[in-house]
């Protein structure tokens, strides 16, 4: 018979400290007869008496007497173990997210969180930031960039410029400087884009239509990118919620689709699976990103 060690050993140490089953069973908020066949299966474990049913009171024996000690460890040890279970499912989980995300988002998506026990501490930083703090252990879990067609989540691409929205694409060959000697429209890009598989497509395209090398350019913040746009007819590349968020008008670009890819990367791999699988759609919508699996 499989005996259920610490729960019998929970009973025998209640009732040898209240004197009476029935006490012993209401410390241990068991029923009474539970109480009995847990320590009657304790006894049988041992081939020996724990106590002297003979008198109206639970009287330890000998053997009863020696084994208490032990039985007070293992279950003070149970109740340590199940406090710092607890505490752990409490624990943070530190991960690291985009720079573009608002400080609304990121607290709702710390609620979406708490709704599910699981508990965020959020960290913004640029891309290669992101991976840094992952190699160095000072974050769980990061939002590392991909390519959009690997990605767990998709972030479209397009220009925003003042002036309000438009119907249709806007295509970069339109923003090539005339004779008229005017000043060059630019896109920024801000840091959150400037990796390979964003940065490097565009330049190609920047090339290819006849754009001057400075046309398009890596920012070094979204702020001072935004500010650039503001204060003249230059473009962000950015996605529609960036673009909602500071008043711009977007659109998507004519000559090539660009797309923002989000994965998991986290030291274990229950902490990608519960990230991923528990909070995908509060991710999505925090970078606004597509609603499709």
């Amino acid at each position: 018979m499989v005996v259920d060690l610490i729960g019998s050993c929970r009973a025998f140490v209640s009732v040898s400290e209240a004197g009476t089953f029935t006490a012993g069973a209401a410390l241990a908020r068991i029923p009474q007869p539970v109480a009995s066949r847990r320590i009657a299966a304790l006894e049988g474990h041992f081939g020996e008496r724990l106590f002297d049913r003979s008198t109206r009171r639970a009287r330890l024996t000998p053997f009863g007497r020696d084994m208490l000690p032990s039985a007070k460890r293992l279950v003070a040890l149970a109740d340590a173990m199940e406090h710092d279970a607890q505490r752990a499912k409490l624990r943070p989980l530190r991960l690291a997210m985009p720079e573009t995300c608002t400080t609304r988002e990121l607290a709702e998506l710390d609620a979406a969180a708490r709704t599910l026990d699981v508990f965020l501490e959020l960290r913004q930083a640029p891309p290669r930031e992101r991976v840094e703090l992952m190699r160095t252990q000072e974050v769980r879990a990061a939002l590392t960039v991909v390519p959009a067609e690997e990605g767990a989540w998709k972030v479209v691409l397009g220009l925003a410029g003042t002036g309000g929205p438009r119907a249709g694409s806007l295509h970069l060959e339109t923003l090539r400087v005339g004779r008229s000697g005017g000043a060059p429209r630019r896109v920024w890009i801000q840091p959150e884009d400037d990796v390979p598989h964003v940065r490097d497509r565009l330049f190609r395209i920047r090339d290819s239509v006849g754009l001057r090398p400075a046309q398009v350019s890596v920012a070094d913040s979204l702020t001072a990118a935004a500010a650039a746009v503001f204060g003249s007819d230059d473009l962000l590349l950015c996605s529609p919620s960036q673009a909602t968020e500071l008043g711009l008008g977007w659109r998507p670009i004519g000559e090539i689709r660009l797309a923002r890819g989000y994965e998991i990367t986290a030291g274990l791999g229950e902490d990608a699976q519960r990230i991923r699988g528990r909070l995908w759609s509060d991710i999505a919508r925090c970078l606004g990103a597509e609603e499709t699996t």
